[in-house]
């Protein structure tokens, strides 16, 4: 890495840099905020940007790293946050203009835990309101720029669309985004980063904003996939104010990073399944798929119980109504500034019966059941992380989800990893998923390593201005 500028640096190279004090903490924050004064006036990824803090953090980690308390291999590296993590004391309002002012009461477990492993919180990244849209549209507080085109505006992918923009154009080395239909996914695949869905129980939900109880994630959004693991590594663990993190164990992903993929099987996407997606989309998913044939994995064709877009609809008849339970009184009330079409997809869980509801719970575990018999012999499934790469935003459709490849992780309780495998003709990113089993993260990370090892689509940065 060039310590002359560390903000193009991953945050394994920045690790490396400050543990032999080539580099600062001080001088990479400083670096950061620089880049974030430089480039977001126009790129929009931050809500907020705590420069004094994060000044003050960097000179405390320094001051640690030289009295020989350096926590670990974060320590003293930048992060940003997205719009839904509560910090005491700091304005969350979750990229919503009717909550504008909400002070956070409290500290969300996973924010307290990159504070603990020594990270240093640059601000918050612009939201899609009420973590609700898969192309990053903020009607009111405005959407973020997808940095891969400088000239038109393109869709950065949502709903943690500033996060995705910040990692990519290199404002934070990291982020964190939530992930409830494909809410990390779809930002890494549009900003031509990385980023893992965990599953659900991994990384604890407090202090977290809702939209659906059920299928809310966060996770890491990175530029490698070992920058993912290790910020991966630090997140997870038994949480006493989120239940579900009690179930399992964390686990550790570094040891078995590296192991390859020889021997592993690997279902790809059905022939039915690739009908209306982009074709160069398409073309870079089959390289993809031959670059891991080549690393010594077993391609295997897989017929799945269900289609995408059962998974897709699956799982909307359980977001719409958990997003009404949470939203329904702000977007009752005409007179708030909601978004017009978060406001729709909101009240539209008011129609939905009780009834209903638990039906969509109860065909999600029997859906559950089936997929798992149908991949029982596969380590994981992949395929492209969206249909077309970033669009127009004149083009969106917001009647139409970019979640199709993506929501059947949530609705199926998986995990995934969404990381570059490419450009258009028009050099704009293209995305490979990597889905995996429940509790799977581990193995997803070591495909993509592998992956990423044998390619150099993660070392492909955006156009400066």
């Amino acid at each position: 890495m060039s310590v002359s500028d560390p903000t193009r640096a991953t945050v394994v190279e920045l690790s490396a840099a400050l543990t032999s004090r080539r580099l600062s903490s001080a001088e990479l924050v400083e670096a950061c905020l620089d880049r974030i004064a430089r480039r977001d006036p126009t790129l929009h990824a931050f809500i907020a940007v705590y420069r004094d803090d994060a000044r003050l953090a960097a000179e405390a980690a320094d001051g640690a790293r030289r009295a020989g308390h350096a926590i670990g291999p974060l320590h003293g590296i930048p992060i940003a946050l997205k719009d839904l993590v509560d910090l005491e004391g700091r304005v969350t309002i979750g990229g919503s203009k009717a909550r504008a002012g909400r002070i956070s009461p409290g500290t969300a477990t996973l924010a307290r835990r990159v504070v603990e492993a020594g990270m240093i919180v640059l601000g918050k990244t612009h939201t899609v309101e009420f973590a609700m849209g898969g192309y990053g549209t903020n009607a009111h507080l405005g959407t973020p720029w997808n940095p891969w085109d400088l000239r038109v505006h393109r869709t950065p992918g949502g709903s943690s669309s500033g996060s995705g923009v910040a990692v990519a154009a290199e404002l934070a080395p990291i982020a964190i985004g939530t992930d409830t239909g494909g809410s990390v996914r779809l930002p890494a695949a549009y900003c031509g980063i990385v980023g893992l869905k965990v599953t659900v129980g991994r990384i604890s939900t407090h202090g977290v904003l809702p939209l659906s109880a059920t299928l809310d994630t966060p996770g890491p959004m990175a530029r490698s996939v070992e920058d993912a693991a290790l910020l991966f590594r630090v997140l997870q663990g038994p949480d006493p104010h989120d239940p579900r993190t009690r179930l399992e164990p964390p686990v550790d992903p570094l040891p078995a990073l590296r192991r390859g993929v020889a021997g592993l099987r690997l279902g790809v996407l059905p022939d039915a399944e690739r009908a209306g997606t982009d074709a160069e989309v398409l073309e870079a998913y089959d390289r993809a798929v031959d670059a891991l044939a080549q690393l010594g994995a077993r391609i295997e064709r897989v017929r799945l119980p269900g289609t995408f877009g059962d998974y897709v609809d699956g799982a909307g008849r359980i977001i719409t109504p958990e997003a009404y339970h949470v939203f329904g009184a702000l977007a009752e009330d005409p007179a708030l500034p909601l978004d017009p079409t978060v406001r729709v997809r909101v009240l539209q869980g008011r129609e939905v019966p009780a009834r209903d509801y638990l039906e969509a719970l109860r065909r999600q575990a029997e859906d559950q059941r089936a997929y798992a018999a149908a991949t029982a012999d596969l380590d994981a499934v992949l395929t492209p992380t969206t249909r077309t790469p970033a669009i127009p935003l004149t083009e969106v459709d917001q009647a139409i989800t970019p979640a199709h490849f993506t929501r059947m992780a949530n609705y199926l309780g998986l995990c995934a990893l969404a990381l570059p495998n490419g450009l258009t003709r028009a050099g704009l990113p293209t995305s490979l998923q990597i889905v995996a089993p429940a509790l799977g993260e581990a193995a997803a990370l070591r495909i993509g390593w592998a992956y990423e090892q044998a390619t150099e689509w993660h070392l492909r940065r955006p156009p400066e201005a």
